[in-house]
């Protein structure tokens, strides 16, 4: 059972991550779902609080923020069929296993890939689901009920794709839709679920997959509906160089130039992956304002090269971190993943350019600026109160100094305690709420089902 408690002091931790230099070694308080106070080395709280939690044992960190994922491909980790290909033939290989997807699997899929992200310390994760097969019609209705269930903070973006195989697309023409029922389902769930503002538990975002899958029409409506109802923009660019071959045989143009050409080279704008990019380009999304979800353990298994992170911020690109979708990774852990980001990004900048900071300033923040959110990703007074904390007590961590350079360093894989607005969701290692046993039972089923289909 979640518990709420008036004015919490999470007290003395081992050590806790902030972006301000200010001193807050003698813990936070919370109160009301947000941070009232941050407390100096061996002082009190400045007013009296109700209860306490002794996090001596604990490095406490904001709840971290995935910024790209794909909760259905929970169901195909480690398929046979997809393993060690390039993008467009993994692609390929899964689209027809994922055009069987049914409601319940998808249900399933989302509540597992949540539950796991909560158990890595993540508090709030955008999703990316663009198959609407027939039958699964709403299926970001199902997302939404499951993220309620699991208490997690989401930004759910309504992907799609209207280019099937007959059209020059990927895709097969069973998973595609018309524009007409694209942008109607979009405008309905933005309605219907989108919560604007501080402290927002559902937000929606609009997807078209990638400009391979759909047309140029539908990404040109589809930025004027996110302008009309101030949301956000979200797809998969310059992931490949195959990619790249495709925007110019098909548009005749790069990548960024055709971001720019049907309206998406602009702040509301979020990207996946975001790796070709020459100079020029870079210069241009930073203007822009455009956000980069860095998927490293994604960009290593399928090799599609490496970000260049510190070159994008440089340049005035927001960067966070997304684990993206489970075949791509196969592990929805977002501490490891930040842990990825760091040493990624070291092979392009170098170990002395790249600090564990860095990473977990990515992973929180910087993912949520990402989003569009500045209520959360920061421990700081006023802000949200999505807290992750973790215990070095296992023998990966025995002999290590600095506690928060351990987290990374040491490969930290799992939260002890993790609350979102001030609820607690996880303790002693385990979700509230949630029959771990049955979930696993219950999404074991729905992927062999899917892939035996």
């Amino acid at each position: 059972m979640s518990t709420q408690t008036n004015r919490l002091w999470i007290k003395n931790p081992l050590a806790i991550h902030t972006n301000s230099a200010c001193d807050a070694r003698g813990g936070l308080v919370i109160e009301s779902g947000r941070i009232a106070e941050l407390v100096p080395s061996g002082a009190e709280p400045t007013q009296p609080w109700d209860s306490t939690f002794d996090a001596r044992e604990h490095v406490v960190i904001p709840g971290l923020i995935n910024t790209h994922h794909h909760f259905y491909q929970t169901l195909t980790r480690a398929l046979p069929e997809a393993l060690n290909k390039e993008l467009f033939p993994w692609l390929k290989s899964l689209y027809p296993v994922w055009a069987r997807l049914e409601p319940e699997m998808l249900s399933a899929a989302t509540e597992l890939a949540l539950t796991e992200l909560l158990l890595s310390g993540c508090t709030t994760a955008a999703d990316h689901h663009y198959l609407f097969p027939k039958g699964l019609e709403d299926a970001i209705d199902l997302q939404v009920a499951a993220a309620r269930k699991v208490g997690v903070r989401v930004t759910l973006t309504r992907g799609s794709m209207s280019l099937g195989e007959e059209d020059g697309g990927l895709p097969p023409q069973s998973v595609v839709q018309t524009e007409a029922q694209i942008l109607a389902d979009c405008e309905r769930l933005v309605k219907r679920f989108h919560e604007p503002g501080d402290g927002a538990r559902v937000q929606v975002a609009l997807a078209p997959c990638s400009p391979f899958s759909v047309t140029t029409d539908l990404m040109k409506a589809t930025a004027e509906l996110a302008e009309q109802y101030d949301v956000r923009l979200h797809t998969h660019l310059a992931e490949t160089l195959d990619e790249e071959a495709f925007c110019l045989k098909m548009f005749g143009m790069r990548t960024v130039d055709y971001l720019e050409s049907v309206g998406w080279l602009q702040p509301r704008t979020w990207l996946a992956h975001g790796i070709h990019f020459n100079d020029d380009e870079i210069a241009r999304l930073g203007k822009a304002g455009v956000g980069i979800a860095h998927c490293p353990s994604s960009n290593m298994m399928l090799a599609s090269g490496i970000c260049q992170v510190q070159t994008l911020e440089a340049a005035g690109c927001p960067v966070g971190i997304g684990v993206d979708g489970s075949a791509s990774n196969d592990c929805s852990n977002m501490i490891q993943e930040v842990r990825q980001a760091m040493y990624l990004q070291r092979l392009r900048y170098g170990s002395s350019a790249v600090h564990h900071q860095h990473a977990l300033r990515w992973g929180t923040q910087g993912s949520a600026r990402v989003l569009g959110r500045d209520d959360v990703g920061e421990l700081a007074p006023g802000k949200q109160a999505d807290v992750a904390l973790f215990k070095l007590d296992e023998l990966r961590f025995s002999g290590s100094h600095d506690p928060l350079a351990a987290l990374l360093l040491c490969g930290a894989h799992k939260a002890d305690a993790v609350m979102v607005a001030g609820e607690w969701r996880v303790r002693e290692g385990m979700p509230l709420d949630i029959d771990t046993d049955a979930l696993i039972a219950k999404h074991q089923d729905a992927a062999r089902r899917l892939a035996s289909n």
